[in-house]
Parts: C-alpha cells; sequence; structure tokens
C-alpha cells in the first residue's frame, strides 16, 4: 500500500492511499481462506469448504471488508507514524476503483494545534456563595401549598370556568374512528393546566355538568406519536363534575400529604432543594469565570475549521430558532442553509462565539492531557447507569444503545472530563470568594451572556433566565423522602431515548 502526505496547511492534512489490485487479491485470498476454516455449508464437513466455493458465495462481502479495513488500516498507520492528535473524524474519500484494478483513496483530516502551557497558578478566579434564607424557604411552601391546594365540588350550578377542575369522560375520534390512547373515563382535568392538546381544555370553558360537548382539535405537528401528529380530531366529552381550588393550610398536616413527617421537614427539604439549585447556578458561573480567565492569557493559536463550522451551526439553529417560534427540521442535508434568516450582524456573532468555544475547548483538552486528566472506565459507566435511570422502564434499551454505540458513551465521558479540567484548574488558581444575594446570582446570567456573545440569541436566552426558582411538590417530597441530597445528572446532547410525555 502507497501512503502519501498531499496536504499539510495549518491544521489540514491530507493522504493520497494507493492499493494495488495484486494487494487487494492478496488480502481477499487471505480472508476468504481464514472463513473456509470457519464456515458451515451444505455438503462440506466443517473446515473443509473449499476456499473457491467459499469465494463464489461470499466474495462480495469479503471485497468490501477488505477495502474497508485496508483504509482504517491505512488511517491508523498515518496517526501513529505521524504521531497526530487528532481533532476531526478521518474522511475517507475513494476518488476511483473497478472490481480487478487498483484501489486510489483520499484520507482527511484536522490535528489538534500546538497550544503554549498556561500558568494556572497565576489565573485568578472568582467564585460567588449564597445563602438561603426562611424568606426563600418561606415563599417555596408558599407555592408549593398554591400548588397543591385542594379540590372542592361548586355548590351552585354554574359553567366551566379557567381555574376549574372537572372530573370528565371523553372519547377522541379521527374521521370518525376511535384511536388508541385516546379516551377515558373519570378523569380530572385542570382547566389551563395545559396537560392536554391545545384547544381541549379551552373547548370545556363554558360547558355546564351533566352534559356532553364535542371539542375539535388539531394534533401539532410534532406530537410524539407519529400517527396522530397533524391530523384533526373530534374528543366527545361528557362532564360529570365541577370543582374548585379549596383553603389549604400549611402546618404539619398539609406536610404529610407531600410524605413529610412535618412541616420542619418539608421546609427542610425544601432548603435542601433550593441550596442544590443554587450550587448548580454558581457552578456555572465559576466555570464562566474559569474560561473567561483561560480566555485571557491563552496565546494565539489556530482552531479546527471543521469544528468551528460544526459549532457555527449549532449556534444559528438556536438563534434561528428563537427568531422565528416554531420548528425546523435541521438535518444537514435540508434544502436550506442554517443561517439563512439571520442577519449580517448575527452571523458574525455566530461565528465568534463558535471560535471562543472551540478554542477554549482546545485549552481544556490541552490541560487535561497535560497533566493526565482521564476519564476512567467506571465514571462512563457510571453516567451510563446514570442515564439510563432517566427514562424509567426503559433502562435495559438504554443501556444496549450505549454498549452498541461507543460513540454516544464516550458523549457522555465528554462533560465528565471537562469537570474534571475545571476541578483541577480550580486548585491550582487562586479563588476569591465573596457572597452575594439570590438576584445577583441569576440576574448575573443576563449580564455574562452578553458579555460574553454580545448576540441576540443569549440575550434573549438570558433574559428567560428566572430571577429565583423554587421547589416544585415532587422535588421537595422526593428529597424528603429519599434522605438525599443528589442532583439528576444533566442530559448529553443527543439522548439515547427520549421518553415521550402523554398528553391526550
Amino acid at each position: 500500500m502507497d501512503v502519501t502526505q498531499t496536504n499539510s496547511e495549518g491544521l489540514k492534512r491530507e493522504y493520497s492511499i494507493t492499493l494495488t489490485a495484486a494487494q487487494i487479491n492478496e488480502r481477499v485470498d487471505a480472508r476468504i481462506a481464514s472463513l473456509a476454516t470457519e464456515v458451515k455449508m451444505p455438503g462440506f464437513r466443517p473446515g473443509k469448504v473449499p476456499p473457491s466455493v467459499v469465494k463464489t458465495r461470499y466474495g462480495k462481502q469479503v471485497l468490501g471488508e477488505v477495502l474497508q479495513g485496508a483504509l482504517d488500516d491505512a488511517t491508523r498507520s498515518i496517526i501513529d507514524d505521524d504521531s497526530l492528535r487528532v481533532a476531526t473524524t478521518p474522511n475517507m474519500n475513494v476518488e476511483s476503483y473497478e472490481e480487478g484494478g487498483d484501489l486510489k483513496a483520499t484520507i482527511s483530516l484536522e490535528v489538534m494545534p500546538e497550544i503554549e502551557p498556561i500558568d494556572l497558578s497565576g489565573l485568578s478566579i472568582n467564585k460567588p456563595s449564597v445563602d438561603v434564607d426562611d424568606s426563600e424557604v418561606d415563599e417555596a411552601v408558599d407555592r408549593i401549598a398554591e400548588e397543591n391546594k385542594p379540590t372542592i365540588p361548586v355548590e351552585k350550578p354554574r359553567a366551566v370556568k379557567s381555574g376549574d377542575t372537572v372530573v370528565i369522560d371523553f372519547v377522541g375520534r379521527i374521521d370518525g374512528e376511535p384511536f388508541e390512547g385516546g379516551s377515558a373515563e373519570g378523569h380530572s382535568l385542570g382547566i389551563g393546566s395545559n396537560t392536554f392538546i391545545p384547544g381541549f381544555e379551552d373547548g370545556l370553558i363554558g360547558a355546564k355538568p351533566g352534559t356532553t360537548v364535542d371539542v375539535p382539535v388539531s394534533f401539532p405537528e410534532d406530537y410524539p406519536a407519529s400517527h396522530l401528529a397533524g391530523k384533526e380530531s373530534v374528543f366527545e366529552v361528557t362532564i360529570h363534575e365541577l370543582r374548585e381550588p379549596g383553603e389549604v393550610k400549611i402546618d404539619d398536616e398539609f406536610a404529610a400529604t407531600l410524605g413529610m413527617d412535618n412541616l420542619d421537614a418539608l421546609k427542610a427539604a425544601v432548603r435542601d432543594q433550593i441550596g442544590r439549585q443554587h450550587q448548580t447556578a454558581i457552578r456555572a458561573k465559576v466555570k464562566t469565570s474559569v474560561l473567561d480567565a483561560l480566555d485571557g492569557v491563552a496565546g494565539s493559536f489556530d482552531v479546527p475549521p471543521t469544528l468551528v463550522q460544526q459549532e457555527y451551526e449549532s449556534i444559528c439553529r438556536v438563534m434561528g430558532n428563537q427568531d422565528h417560534d416554531h420548528d425546523h427540521d435541521h438535518d444537514h442535508d435540508h434544502d436550506h442553509q442554517v443561517d439563512e434568516h439571520l442577519s449580517d450582524e448575527e452571523k458574525a456573532d455566530a461565528d465568534a462565539i463558535a471560535r471562543r468555544r472551540v478554542r477554549l475547548g482546545m485549552v481544556l483538552t490541552d490541560i487535561g492531557r497535560l497533566n493526565n486528566l482521564q476519564v476512567t472506565e467506571d465514571e462512563k459507566n457510571r453516567a451510563i447507569f446514570a442515564e439510563a435511570q432517566r427514562y424509567p422502564g426503559q433502562e435495559k434499551d438504554v443501556l444496549e444503545y450505549f454498549q452498541q454505540n461507543p460513540q454516544a458513551a464516550q458523549q457522555l465521558a465528554g462533560p465528565i472530563f471537562e469537570d474534571k479540567v475545571i476541578d483541577f484548574i480550580l486548585e491550582m488558581a487562586t479563588v476569591n470568594e465573596h457572597v452575594i444575594t439570590v438576584e445577583e446570582l441569576y440576574r448575573a446570567d443576563e449580564d455574562e451572556a452578553a458579555k460574553a456573545s454580545a448576540s441576540k440569541a443569549s440575550k434573549k436566552a438570558a433574559k428567560k433566565s428566572p430571577a429565583k426558582k423554587t421547589a416544585s411538590k415532587k422535588t421537595a417530597a422526593k428529597s424528603s423522602s429519599a434522605k438525599s441530597s443528589g442532583t439528576k445528572s444533566s442530559g448529553t446532547k443527543k439522548a439515547a431515548a427520549k421518553k415521550a410525555a402523554k398528553k391526550k
């Protein structure tokens, strides 16, 4: 096999590969001879099948395997012989090949840049801290109580209005035929809860108990059940009972309805939950401080164009969604450019953000390499199991997915590696701790996002950050009953499985 480097411009590397017909035949014959000792065919004893018979039956398959294997071998040889630190997946392209002739192909890839080592001890990192005060806990408990008010029957006959709870039977039909999962009896539905498909709850407003009404609705185009997505339907709904919110007293008895021992236990669970939410926000702030510090001292170096382009496209999709309030098909083979709806200024912003992200990703990767920071198999396996637990009832399917898709498993290792590098930097750098208020903690999201990107998309996202976050009934109850302060792991870029929310 002849391998010749044809391009070494910047971080790009390109190689020309030639595999002669004789070399291909030699590999094919060797593989056929190996198969002849393994395959079982009628009329022949195991291991005694003539190579010529094996070649007649499996020749095409073996040829494909041999050609792919030769290109894989060439790629490994190029990387090993030149001691390349590869930044992108090598791209193989067959230039010419006819059966019985020579194979000519090219292999292109991009390598990691050379980065000057950074004196981490010279970095200064800001680390805020926030105290959870009693008023914040009381506010969260009040919200939990509001969300869990009991319902009481409406005594005086009247029509349904927003905020009511109705007890209903319903049957959904498409083209006059009932569909699976579209019916229920004795179902309690909060009007205004938005738990059913759009239009269903509004269609019950004004109706009275003891009546049956037809509610026409359209299933959303992105509805999880594909056979219902975008379909027009009519629900026949019988309203049996009308209920309205009652009063709730925040005491030990109320706490018991949430699975708590008493009110103090509920408040302790809420305080713990709020504290963990704050710690998540603090960690994000610290990470931003670390990245800003690294950006200020890292020297100049090239970044892999392919990675920049991938990041740019990802950012453009987010910006496009925020500008157009509807979903798009974002496959790379779609017939439009991901940035076609953006202005020149927004494109420039997206490009700047993409280059910063890739550049800082390279810096973190290099710090991890130089200091031998690695993700162990145990850590990766724990991340896989944690991801599987996010999909109750589908754990086996998720585990099998990761076993069959090593690249997906590697994606879970990425955040673990990044956290290790961030923690290592914090150990080496000077960390300046200071106390801030809850308002300052979450208001800083907007300021830092604007500073980091100056993009329209980032500003919009920052404005959506809540000033405060409060614990919900489920999180508070789960925290207390389990006596645990752990939090859920964050999702990967591409989840192994999606558990679709059930909406009628």
